[in-house]
């Protein structure tokens, strides 16, 4: 029996979400790094796979696993500065003499541009995105003095600093490790604010993490369980459209379960026949009746007390004949 295409497809389809479900969902968490739940779907956003690392170097060589050695850039256009900066994490490049930022900082710089031959960072790594509104946005700070505080002699508590807000876009067409950064300007030198276009924007998983999702038998469950239901729909479908059958023969393979019915049946049947028949026999006679079998006529059902010997015990073999070729013709059928 084959099944419909609308129910091979659905059960295929069905499969792979549940698949995709179990595999992907373990690892979120309301305080994973680089990963934002939104409030109004409740939907899980990972933004990791656009956050770059270091290239790693084996036998002297370098290797990344993205092929990608440095940081996303965006042209500053009109700004006289274009930017370097990174999702989540410290940018890939190596930066020194930042202004404005202690050395033992300069590791942790996700955000920057150079100009006039200087580096000025516009923000620190921070790893936690979050939803204003329906906006999925992202925020660095603490980056070097805004222009205004450079050459103030406040102290390092009250100086501003330059920072960055990064709002995600969904862009559907873009591969699963792509990042476009666009800068979209700034008011005082001090606020960067940025457009980032990624398929990671696009959507999550509405499940909640601390369930950890379905394990591999409780994912096989629901497959068999789709698959059974599959079956019996489109096994009905095709028995009422094509085969033009109606009541219990719409069934797929009707005459295979109804003989699988028949024969457990009649062997529950001749299972409790002869428990009968056990007990019986182990009962003292009484009344001039003889323990069932107990001289060799009766049979599995027949003797149930029947007399011994006589008419009886000939009625007791002639039902028994008549129940085995009952049994014999079904059986051929």
């Amino acid at each position: 029996m084959k099944l419909t295409g609308s129910a091979h497809s659905s059960l295929l389809l069905l499969s792979s979400i549940l698949g995709l479900s179990s595999a992907d969902n373990s690892h979120f968490s309301d305080d994973a790094p680089c990963v934002a739940r939104s409030p109004t779907s409740g939907m899980y956003f990972d933004l990791s796979a656009i956050s770059l690392t270091p290239p790693g170097l084996k036998d002297g060589k370098q290797v990344d696993k993205d092929d990608r050695g440095e940081s996303w850039h965006a042209k500053g256009h009109d700004y006289p500065a274009n930017f370097t900066l990174n999702i989540c994490a410290p940018v890939v490049e190596k930066v020194v003499d930042v202004v404005g930022v202690e050395s033992s900082l300069w590791k942790n710089v996700s955000a920057y541009y150079e100009r006039d031959g200087k580096t000025y960072s516009i923000g620190q790594q921070a790893s936690d995105p979050f939803f204003r509104g329906r906006k999925l946005v992202l925020n660095y700070t603490n980056g070097s003095p805004c222009p205004d505080d450079w050459n103030t002699a406040s102290s390092s508590s009250s100086i501003r600093r330059k920072s960055t807000l990064m709002s995600f876009l969904c862009d559907r067409d873009a591969l699963p490790n792509q990042a476009t950064p666009s800068f979209v300007g700034t008011m005082d030198s001090c606020t960067y604010y940025f457009e980032v276009r990624s398929s990671a924007a696009c959507g999550g998983i509405a499940v909640d993490p601390s369930s950890g999702g379905m394990g591999p038998g409780g994912v096989f469950g629901v497959i068999m369980l789709i698959a059974v239901a599959a079956y019996l729909v489109g096994g009905c479908a095709y028995q009422r459209t094509v085969m033009h059958q109606r009541g219990w023969r719409q069934c797929p393979n009707f005459s295979l379960w109804a003989g699988m019915f028949d024969f457990i049946k009649d062997m529950v049947i001749i299972l409790f026949s002869s428990i009968g028949k056990c007990v019986r026999s182990n009962r003292p006679s009484s009344s001039g009746y003889a323990r069932a079998g107990g001289d060799g006529h009766g049979g599995f059902i027949g003797a149930i007390g029947g007399r011994a010997g006589g008419q009886g015990g000939q009625r007791d073999v002639d039902a028994e004949n008549q129940l085995i070729d009952q049994l014999d013709e079904e059986w051929d059928d």
